[in-house]
């Protein structure tokens, strides 16, 4: 893959921001992709090739989405609902039945793991990529790249799994992106600077807005579910019942209600399979980075009213309308 990229160590505010902030045990430095400049982990580069080239198959099922946009909520309604609501195999952790293609290329452990002997790396972490490549059909993959670093098979056509995107707006996905970087990247910095880092397109697969317009604008090609967060919270039922349509299931009430309570936000924040708290007590066990908190916080619409100003509210209601006119896109 002939990428066309720049290194992100330039003298702009946010790049210089993004290096003093972030642990430079997991980022050896950052690049810059593609038209859009999409950021991410100088590290992915040795992924590259292998992802575009990727053996893609019809019978997938990837969930895409901008990190901190109910990815977790998607995965595990989509894996049960293709399962047909195997909860005993939902007991596997989701990492390991719904791998994350992108774990690989965005965190680099060579600096960490010799700390660390005694620790062993999984498989769907160690190479991501391979793991998937090897994972037997269906395979249900997990991505934050946008759509022009996706697969070229996706791309061009040649193979159409089923995509489910999902999308949540902007203020509460900044909110939340901003305390998983600070309790699993590693970021030190505060919230103000995030939110700088954030708009400035200079945060892991940024920029915000061309990532969810690309999806967006695929809404009605038949292998495409364009979900948005807001909706689950709305009508969680209603959410399950239309991505079971679309992956070609029919659920009964008993069903739909079995699923419907297993979704709750207090079910999946108890759950250890789906809530990462394993991932969590390992970074505070080995010393790695020592934030409080919990990867699922609060699941909520609105959360942004809490944290934000009134100020910096209004900025990011501009920056979202200057985005998203005409596109007939609402959150």
């Amino acid at each position: 893959m002939a990428l066309d990229y720049v290194p992100a160590d330039t003298d702009s505010e946010q790049d210089a921001l993004l290096n003093k902030f972030f642990m430079p045990e997991f980022r050896k430095g950052y690049v810059r992709l593609g038209p859009n400049r999409v950021l991410m982990p100088v590290r992915f580069l040795e992924f590259a090739d292998r992802i575009e080239n990727l053996e893609v198959r019809d019978s997938d099922v990837w969930v895409v989405s901008h990190p901190k946009t109910g990815t977790t909520w998607t995965q595990e309604m989509s894996w049960l609902i293709g399962h047909d609501l195997d909860f005993e195999g939902a007991k596997v952790p989701l990492p390991e039945r719904f791998p994350f293609i992108d774990h690989s290329p965005l965190f680099d452990y060579t600096d960490v793991l010799p700390k660390i002997p005694e620790f062993k790396l999984p498989d769907f972490v160690n190479d991501s990529v391979t793991y998937i490549d090897k994972k037997k059909s269906p395979r249900f993959i997990k991505t934050h790249l946008p759509w022009e670093l996706l697969p070229k098979q996706i791309r061009n056509g040649t193979k159409k799994p089923k995509i489910i995107y999902v999308a949540r707006n902007a203020k509460d996905t900044c909110i939340s992106y901003f305390h998983h970087c600070t309790l699993l990247e590693g970021y030190t910095g505060n919230f103000d600077d995030f939110c700088k880092l954030f708009m400035g397109g200079s945060l892991c697969f940024a920029p915000f807005w061309p990532h969810i317009l690309n999806f967006w604008n695929r809404r009605d090609d038949p292998n495409v579910l364009f979900l948005k967060f807001e909706d689950l919270k709305k009508n969680l039922p209603e959410a399950i019942k239309k991505t079971a349509d679309f992956m070609g299931k029919d659920l009964n009430e008993e069903q739909l209600k079995l699923l419907t309570d297993h979704l709750s936000f207090a079910s999946m924040k108890n759950n250890p399979a789906v809530n990462y708290e394993a991932a969590i007590e390992i970074n505070k066990k080995f010393g790695l980075i020592n934030a409080d908190g919990h990867f699922m916080r609060s699941g909520q619409v609105g959360g942004y009213k809490e944290a934000m100003s009134e100020k910096l509210i209004a900025e990011f209601d501009r920056w979202t309308q200057e985005n998203i006119a005409g596109t007939g896109l609402s959150f």
